[in-house]
């Protein structure tokens, strides 16, 4: 998906959110004005872009507050720029009304504690026929319904995507290829999606990285849309290359030492985890709605499998939008654990919480949009994951998080 596609998206969610029925002093996005989404044929070379300058601070030190597992560090009772914010750019070099060429760069915290921009997409898009297309290099991952644009927060009506859904993609793209085609059925449209590829990243674990670059991932969705409404049932796995580093961060957190039967129990090496998710959205007029449910089978005993979801609903009064939702997940043990220093290490990705999350979305100017939100998240003691520097002994399982952000597209 392109920068042009997701304005597109993006102007669907803002007709939820009063931007396009407002010309005036309001966001004024592709459908309104073409030349904003689309390059025209005679131009080859297009160059986008969006970006999010976010604060946010929670009222624990207990926890830090992450936007997903592949950041180290988060946000405490200070206010903090560090994991919303970013900034991404998208050139596209239009050879002919076929075939296209994108690159994409972002810049956002990553795993590595740094903002160092990274080249999140580079491929060639062949549309040999009007309703299929193929792509191949390196793409953006779609496990997930939305899961592609979740660092373009115009693209959201929420601050960022509900957590408790979506903690567990800390992948963002595969080299790999995919193919897309679009069946028209009437006043209906029917969508479907494969891809394959390796993973390209690594997911921090306290001071160590886990890495999983040339892990196999494959997968793909079928979409139904009509009207108002869009349903989407999608399916991938992963394989994992390497095992977690372990070793290392028990030495550092506890002094303990990991047995040979204990990295054997706790290993990821070959192991393969399952996502199956099923979206549900509504669009018309003022009002938008989401549901969206997971499951996770993990295939690691070091890794808890987990089921999710969240629910959102928004209505659009002039070019302000509120909005309220509720989000969950619940994940359980595969196995009894041969050790206490195994057990310590399996409960790092327990997670059994709620949250109830409410905000408003301002639209001032032409694609630019600003957004506060609270979120009440409530939960067992026993509930880290995904949250960094957790001190177990004073953790409740309670928190709130304050967000402010502006969101731009360009």
């Amino acid at each position: 998906m392109t920068i042009a596609n997701l304005f597109r998206r993006a102007a669907r969610a803002c007709a939820l959110n009063g931007v396009l029925p407002v010309l005036a002093g309001s966001v004024v996005l592709a459908v309104a004005h073409p030349a904003i989404a689309e390059p025209e044929h005679d131009s080859a070379i297009s160059l986008q872009g969006f970006g999010t300058f976010g604060l946010a601070r929670t009222n624990s030190d207990d926890v830090e507050f992450v936007r997903d597992i592949s950041q180290p560090r988060g946000v405490g009772k200070d206010w903090s720029a560090l994991i919303d914010s970013v900034l991404g750019l998208q050139a596209a070099w239009h050879i002919n009304p076929q075939l296209e060429a994108v690159v994409q760069a972002t810049s956002r915290y990553r795993y590595d504690k740094t903002f160092t921009p990274d080249i999140s997409w580079a491929f060639l898009k062949y549309d040999p026929i009007p309703n299929l297309s193929l792509r191949a290099g390196r793409l953006g991952t779609e496990f997930f319904m939305m899961a592609d644009s979740r660092w373009v927060g115009y693209s959201f009506l929420t601050v960022r995507p509900p957590g408790d859904y979506f903690w567990y993609l800390p992948f963002y793209s595969i080299h790999g290829a995919d193919a897309a085609i679009t069946v028209p059925l009437g006043e209906s449209v029917l969508r479907a999606k494969v891809f394959y590829g390796h993973s390209d990243g690594r997911i921090p674990l306290a001071d160590e990285q886990w890495d999983i670059a040339d892990s196999p991932m494959l997968g793909g969705y079928l979409e139904y849309q009509r009207g108002p409404w869009q349903v989407r049932a999608s399916y991938a796995n992963i394989e994992f290359k390497n095992d977690l580093p372990i070793a290392p961060v028990l030495k550092k957190a506890v002094g303990a030492t990991l047995s040979a039967q204990d990295a054997a129990f706790l290993a990821t090496h070959g192991t393969r985890t399952h996502y199956y998710s099923l979206g549900l959205v509504y669009d018309r007029g003022p009002w938008q709605a989401q549901l969206m449910l997971n499951h996770i089978e993990q295939g690691s005993q070091a890794l808890e499998s987990s089921d999710g979801g969240y629910a959102l609903v928004g209505y659009r009064i002039g070019q302000v939008t509120p909005y309220l939702g509720y989000s969950w997940v619940l994940s359980r043990s595969r196995g009894n654990a041969p050790s206490a220093v195994a057990a310590y290490v399996m409960q790092d990705s327990h997670a059994d919480q709620q949250t109830i999350f409410a905000g408003m979305r301002w639209d001032v100017a032409r694609n630019v949009a600003v957004k506060a939100q609270w979120d009440g998240i409530r939960g067992e003691a026993s509930s880290l994951f995904p949250y960094r520097q957790d001190s177990r002994a004073r953790w409740d399982g309670e928190m709130d998080v304050f967000s402010l952000t502006v969101d731009f597209v360009f």
